[in-house]
């Protein structure tokens, strides 16, 4: 996978994909990403049917320079000098907590896809990661049923997504002859990541099955691996559904990929919190999560599941 958020696009989205001056005026909502990739796109998506369902607000999607804490931050802390009336976030580091809350102190603060639990943010909407975990350990079991050593792959190793993943991942092949002997962090980076991979090549040879726990993480596995002469040797199971992933899992390089909704977090993250703003608490339930399901998928799902995308797109 490849970072495709050029300046020029990190620009657009930082406007309003209502884009008139007019908008200005509005109250604004604002999702920021942890990381400028693929993924997002259908979250975008969602933005945009949300703002057309939400036209007395501007939406606005916000993608950092480089994913760390700092950028991500600073973007937080711009948009509420700005004004911003409520925030939606996936936290690169969900301990980072006084600075969450500071901005909990000056705007409602909801996260989304990785969850800060022990900040004060208002609800968290997303997937279960360790249900998404466990059904990655099923893809697992089906396709080594004989047991393997197998090296995960992530951006940061601190992220309550990852984590939760991980954890996952361990229940649903508990009782069996897998393991996940560790997990390599590239910082967001996918030269990194491909190194990574690289790496565990020549140093563990005893590695025959690796896990790309964040979206990019499964094209820069598939990358090394083909250019290592190994494809078919190593099992490679997949998160999120990245062009190259949906391609590996068709053609059956890669065992399967379990899949997310980012469209709908971001549609129904944005008319959560306006309803919100406008003293409706009714969807916020007590626990404050709100999961929104993920499903697995196998060579025969894919392309039903990328025309389903290309729709929801607007392609």
């Amino acid at each position: 996978m490849k970072y495709l958020v050029s300046a020029a696009a990190i620009a657009v989205a930082a406007l309003s994909l209502t884009g008139g001056a007019m908008a200005q005026d509005k109250p604004q909502l604002a999702f920021v990403v942890n990381i400028a990739a693929d993924f997002w796109k259908a979250a975008e998506a969602g933005t945009k049917k949300a703002q057309a369902e939400l036209p007395n607000y501007q939406l606005i999607f916000k993608y950092p320079d480089q994913s760390t804490v700092a950028i991500q931050n600073q973007i937080m802390d711009d948009l509420v000098t700005a004004g911003v009336k409520a925030i939606m976030v996936s936290p690169i580091d969900p301990n980072a907590v006084d600075n969450l809350n500071k901005i909990a102190g000056q705007t409602s603060l909801f996260t989304m896809d990785s969850d800060a639990p022990k900040s004060k943010r208002i609800a968290y909407v997303g997937s279960s990661n360790e249900a998404l975990g466990e059904q990655a350990g099923q893809i697992a079991k089906e396709a080594m049923p004989d047991g393997a050593k197998c090296m995960g792959f992530v951006g940061h190793l601190d992220a309550a997504n990852f984590t939760e993943r991980r954890d996952g991942f361990n229940k649903g092949v508990a009782g069996t002859k897998i393991t996940l002997v560790d997990t390599k962090s590239d910082g967001g980076d996918q030269t990194v990541a491909k190194k990574n991979v690289e790496d565990v090549l020549v140093a563990n040879p005893d590695i025959n099955c690796m896990v790309g726990f964040y979206s990019y993480s499964t094209p820069a596995i598939d990358q090394a691996v083909k250019n290592a002469g190994k494809l078919g040797q190593i099992k490679i199971v997949a998160f999120d559904d990245d062009p190259i992933t949906l391609g590996g899992v068709k053609d059956g390089s890669i065992a399967g990929t379990v899949v997310q909704q980012p469209f709908e977090w971001a549609h129904q993250g944005f008319l959560l919190m306006a309803k919100y703003l406008e003293g409706d608490k009714s969807g916020i339930p007590a626990d404050g999560v709100i999961i929104i399901p993920g499903n697995i998928l196998h060579a025969a799902d894919i392309d039903a599941y990328a025309a389903n995308l290309k729709a929801m797109q607007g392609k």
